[in-house]
This record gives structure tokens, sequence and C-alpha cells, in this order.
């Protein structure tokens, strides 16, 4: 079964995310009568730099697109791993876009508390706020950026090390005891074990901006103007990474490999910009941005 993943080039990330979304043909089945979760990237921000994260024009052009669906419900959820989830989103200016857009916003790193267990890694069970299932639709809405112990930081990665609950296990969470072999031992399989729980339903990745060098934090950034959205996470990180020239990223094969998705190039459908232009789009912006 072939997977379709659509690129597009423009310097609005409005018109970019609008026309990457309607390349993907209806999505109503996704929003329509749902309770749909916006997770966007809020690792870590301060009041002088906001360039780790997803921005908040990003997540308002977002949420007009699923309001235009009907859906029962939006909330944008967030669960920052560097600081408190509520503070970055101020430094982002996301809570205005949440009050003007009247949506409700939630911190999942809070309790209560819940224990689920997790299949096709070493780590067995994972501490979760449980109103996390009460989302029928997610969107991941992540930033393109490398990753210095995951490779790249993408849909999944954005799920997976974001829905581990901050306040059981610490901010930022590797100062936990026993951060090694819940979440660092097997970082690939704990990825894809927590997607396979918490699956993606719609996945979009925005260079808006996108960062190389030494990632998710203090990298180098840029506009690269690109957006890539796809139904299968699997195969937008596999493009993704690939535009990172990142090959072969295991949590990304492993995720594959358990039946989630397509993360073979040569079984993926590209639509609007083609893959070689993204490539050089990407790399000559970069280069632009970084001399």
């Amino acid at each position: 079964m072939r997977s379709r993943v659509a690129i597009v080039d423009h310097s609005s990330v409005n018109t970019a995310i609008e026309q990457a979304l309607d390349f993907l043909g209806t999505l109503s089945d996704l929003f329509r009568d749902r309770h749909v979760a916006i997770k966007p990237n809020e690792t870590w921000a301060s009041p002088e730099d906001t360039s780790a994260c997803t921005q908040a024009e990003t997540v308002r052009a977002v949420i007009k697109i699923v309001k235009s669906f009907n859906p029962y419900k939006i909330t944008v959820t967030g669960g920052s791993g560097g600081g408190e989830t509520d503070q970055i989103f101020e430094y982002l200016g996301i809570d205005k876009v949440l009050r003007e857009e009247k949506v409700e916003f939630f911190d999942h790193n809070r309790g209560p508390f819940e224990k689920v267990h997790l299949r096709y890694c070493s780590t067995k069970e994972v501490v979760i706020n449980p109103h996390i299932f009460s989302y029928d639709t997610i969107v991941s809405l992540a930033q393109h950026k490398v990753h210095k112990l995951a490779e790249v930081t993408l849909s999944m990665k954005n799920i997976a090390m974001s829905f581990p609950a901050a306040d059981y296990y610490g901010h930022p969470r590797y100062k936990y005891k026993y951060a090694d072999e819940v979440f660092f031992n097997d970082l690939h399989g704990f990825i894809a074990g927590m997607c396979h729980r918490f699956p993606i339903h719609l996945g979009i990745v925005t260079g808006h901006p996108a960062m190389i060098g030494t990632g998710p934090i203090g990298g180098k950034t840029f506009e690269s103007n690109l957006v890539l959205a796809s139904k299968d996470f699997v195969a937008l990180d596999s493009i993704g990474a690939a535009i990172l020239n990142r090959w072969d990223v295991a949590h990304i094969k492993k995720a594959q490999q358990i039946g989630m998705g397509n993360a073979d190039l040569e079984k993926i459908d590209i639509v609007g910009v083609a893959f070689s232009d993204a490539v050089r789009i990407f790399n000559s912006r970069a280069e632009a941005f970084n001399t």
C-alpha cells in the first residue's frame, strides 16, 4: 500500500499548510464531530529565543483549518520538556492565539497520573495524564529539526517524548532517577513504542523555522519555507529525515516494522514539490541563512 506525503514551498506558513493539507484529500473523517488535539513543539523557549518551537501563527493556521470541519472540540495540548508549558506558550504567543480562537489548552505534564503499558520497546510502562485518551484525533504539529540523540525530531518524537508527564518524571525529564532505563537506553524503541500506543492521525512538519547543526535546542535556525504533511506519520518522518540527510533513522524504521506506516521512499508518493527540489531548496536556504 502506498503512502502520500505533501511538500509545499511558500513564504506564508498559513498558505503552505493550507496547500499541503489540500493535497491529502478529504480530512473530514479526522475532524468532523471529533475531539481534535493539536500538539505543537514546545520543547523550550525564553523571551529572547523562541526558535526551537512551533510559532504562534503556525498554531493559529492549523486551528482555523480544523475549525472549518466543525469538530466537536479542539484542544491544543502541550508538555514542555525543558520548562513549564504555560510559560513556554506565553513566550511563544500561543496563549494569545488560544484566547482569540477560543480553544482549550491542556498541559499533559500535570497530574493526575496513570501508568499505561507499552509494546515493542524495552520500557514496559510509562506515566501519562489519562486526559490524553479523550482525544479522538491527534495532530502532531512539529518542527523540521535535527536531534543529537534521536537524529531527528519530527512528528513521532514530538508526541513520544512529550506525552510522558514531566510533573512525574521531572523538568527536564532526563533528571528522573531512572531516566536512562525508561527513555534513553532504548530511545528509538521508546519513540516507536509510544507512537504505537498513541498513534498520530495527521502529521505536519514546518520549516518555520527549521533547525540544523545540533538540535533540538541551540542549533542553527532558518526559514526553509517548506511544509510537509501526511496521514501516514511514518512516511512523513521518513521524507522529513531524508531532507535533513538523515537516512535509516532507527525509530522510523522500527515504526514501519511493527506496521504503523511506510518508511520506504520508493513506496511513498510525494505531491507538490518534488523530493529532489525540496532537498535543494532546504540546503540552499540553510546555507544562505547561516553564512
